[in-house]
């Protein structure tokens, strides 16, 4: 990791290892501003962007819980405005979907949605016309824009990355009526004492938050014009798909209570069956491998809300199989090996992701250090 560092690919990084309930490794590399010199600390927030997803999905399978819904539920049986979706097929033709979209649909991202940024994609410049993330708007008119947009897919028939997890957000909020940031603070971050977890940065917080690099036109490492990868000063827009800060510390007890099958300490969130549910693979294998643009993901399924590693040779991973994992677009990542009861979690503020081997790095140190 420290090699990273020196060679001046990234600003700092977070390294943190549990195995069996305890921390084992807790590593802070550089800095978390380089025109400070402030260096990378315990506390150091970091944006975790998609790594908000889980949290997301735990809260909307907590309501599950309650009997709020079914997973073979339509959304629109609780979002009137995806009853009339369409799905676009070719140039200046929309045609009604073979079926509805469902719950399932959004928690395993084969609803047919997009993230609009696949240039071959006819549709996904339509996203970025609708202006999905503006900051003066809500999770509410969000999902109302998505829900105006055509489907790149029939639902069920395609595994596509998208912003399905923003609408689970919204879901969260229809159910428990409440905005998701009170839900998350009420039921998940105050229960689990994940005190610098948010979608915002407190004032008191800022010196705390560190900055977002990446390559400059130069190519060399630069600061990054956040304005693109959103405010998290004065945040209107609760993004269940990537709207989090957090840090290392903070999301090892998110991670560390999914491991448990749902407790951490006294406090139980979900079921142990429910865990199960949420980290087993839900897709058939007619819908693998999963495709992330043009980036082939071998050996990998997904469940509702993680990856979940199906074949080891095939993933070209270290790991288990049974694994279940993401990450966030600025480089930061977890996984939780039920095989090892083990916790891996990398933080790092660097844009955009997959730019460096420095997930596989991290793991591969991990996993060779494992002796017993």
């Amino acid at each position: 990791m420290q090699g990273y560092i020196d060679q001046g690919l990234m600003a700092g990084i977070t390294t943190l290892v549990a195995r069996y309930g305890s921390v084992v490794h807790f590593r802070k590399f550089g800095f978390q501003d380089l025109e400070t010199k402030k260096p990378v600390a315990s506390d150091t927030i970091f944006r975790i962007y998609s790594m908000t997803k889980p949290i997301t999905t735990a809260a909307l399978m907590m309501l599950y819980e309650q009997g709020l819904f079914h997973l073979n539920d339509p959304v629109s049986k609780f979002l009137p405005e995806f009853k009339t979706v369409k799905v676009w097929v070719k140039e200046d033709k929309l045609v009604s979907p073979e079926r509805e979209i469902t719950m399932h649909d959004l928690l395993t991202h084969t609803a047919g949605l997009s993230y609009g940024d696949d240039e071959n994609s006819p549709v996904d410049p339509l996203y970025k016309e609708a202006d999905l993330w503006a900051s003066d708007i809500t999770c509410e008119e969000m999902v109302r824009r998505i829900a105006s947009l055509p489907l790149r897919y029939h639902p069920g028939q395609v595994w596509c990355y998208s912003v399905a997890t923003d609408v689970v957000g919204r879901l969260v909020e229809i159910f428990s009526d409440t905005s998701l940031a009170e839900y998350f603070d009420e039921k998940i971050l105050r229960p689990l004492k994940m005190t610098d977890t948010g979608f915002s940065v407190p004032p008191e917080k800022a010196d705390r938050f560190a900055s977002l690099y990446g390559l400059t036109e130069e190519g060399s490492l630069g600061p990054i014009d956040t304005s693109e990868y959103g405010d998290f000063f004065n945040v209107k827009l609760f993004s269940g798909g990537h709207g989090l800060v957090s840090t290392a510390e903070d999301y090892l007890r998110f991670a560390q209570l999914i491991l448990n099958r749902g407790v951490l300490g006294d406090v139980r969130l979900l079921g142990r069956k429910t865990i199960e549910l949420i980290t087993m693979n839900h897709l058939p294998q007619t819908l693998l491998p999963l495709k992330m643009g043009d980036e082939l993901m071998p050996g990998l399924g997904f469940g509702l809300g993680f990856s979940v590693i199906l074949d080891i040779s095939q993933a070209n991973i270290m790991g288990s199989v049974g694994t279940f994992q993401w990450g966030g677009w600025a480089n930061t990542h977890f996984w939780i090996d039920p095989q090892e009861e083990l916790i891996g979690i990398l933080m790092l503020q660097y844009v955009p992701s997959g730019t460096y081997p420095i997930t596989n790095d991290f793991r591969a140190l991990v996993y060779q250090a494992i002796i017993e």
